[in-house]
């Protein structure tokens, strides 16, 4: 299978932001020809005030993010991971940060809500609380393509190895972490957590990420991008420069089967108990 993460700067314009999310999945198929594709973390709006995402979100499967992803993937008869997109609850008093998958057909096939919230400093003194908007899912996700089974995961996500180790056990043979990390945690933590799930999980890691500026308020914020792609002995295959743009890999399900074979950890593991 011949996969593709894209590289997004996103900022506080949906419009401009879903152009460019058209633009670059267009070049991909154009030039790489990839069977699989994935966007980053909130393609569709990143940044601004709770007010102007509460404005941007949209209902689940009636929004321009989420019929963007449809139409594409119909189009041009691959599988879309839709990154993630600010998705209305019914109660109307947080968000949820959502994943949806769509098959060749452009048809739904997974639905993933992001389970760890970013309520953290960055050493810059930046305070991030991402549960004052987003409510956090509840729900272990993998869904089919073709053969290769893959995980859902999202950003902040990558710091609770128990996710992958579950993602893992259920058959997950590829994971995939959309991610808009900052440029202060990136810079120290990104590569290194992501060639440390792949090695733990014996996994395919495709990790799309949002890189650049954006405003939140009056304030300028980075993202570190670096989206990459992972074996599963922990290699980097794939890693995208500085700016908006995609990089492609082939997945093969039978290495995954000979470093799992190789060093049989799944078979070894022992439970503890405090």
């Amino acid at each position: 299978m011949k996969t593709c993460v894209i590289q997004m700067n996103s900022t506080g314009d949906k419009a401009a932001n879903l152009a460019q999310a058209r633009r670059l999945i267009e070049q991909a198929v154009a030039l790489e020809k990839p069977d699989w594709i994935a966007l980053p973390e909130v393609f569709d709006f990143l940044g601004g005030s709770k007010a102007e995402k509460f404005e941007a979100a949209e209902v689940l499967r009636e929004g321009p993010a989420y019929a963007l992803c449809a139409e594409l993937a119909a189009k041009h008869e691959l599988f879309i991971h839709a990154g993630s997109f600010l998705e209305r609850n019914a109660d109307g008093e947080r968000l949820s940060n959502t994943t949806a998958v769509f098959d060749r057909q452009g048809r739904e096939i997974a639905l993933y809500r992001k389970i760890h919230m970013f309520d953290v400093t960055t050493p810059d003194g930046a305070s991030y609380r991402e549960s004052a908007v987003f409510k956090p899912g509840e729900q272990v996700v993998t869904y089919e393509a073709e053969g290769v089974t893959f995980g859902c995961a999202i950003c902040y996500d990558i710091r609770f190895p128990a996710l992958f180790q579950a993602l893992a056990a259920r058959g997950a043979q590829a994971i995939v972490l959309p991610a808009a990390f900052t440029l202060q945690t990136g810079k120290d933590h990104w590569e290194v957590l992501c060639r440390a799930r792949a090695i733990e999980t014996q996994c395919y890691f495709l990790a799309p990420a949002q890189v650049g500026a954006h405003r939140v308020k009056d304030e300028t914020r980075l993202t570190y991008g670096h989206s990459l792609i992972c074996d599963p002995w922990g290699h980097k295959i794939a890693m995208a420069s500085d700016g908006p743009g995609f990089v492609t890999a082939r997945l093969d399900p039978a290495l995954v089967a000979r470093v799992r074979a190789a060093i049989p950890v799944a078979a070894q593991r022992r439970e503890f108990f405090a």
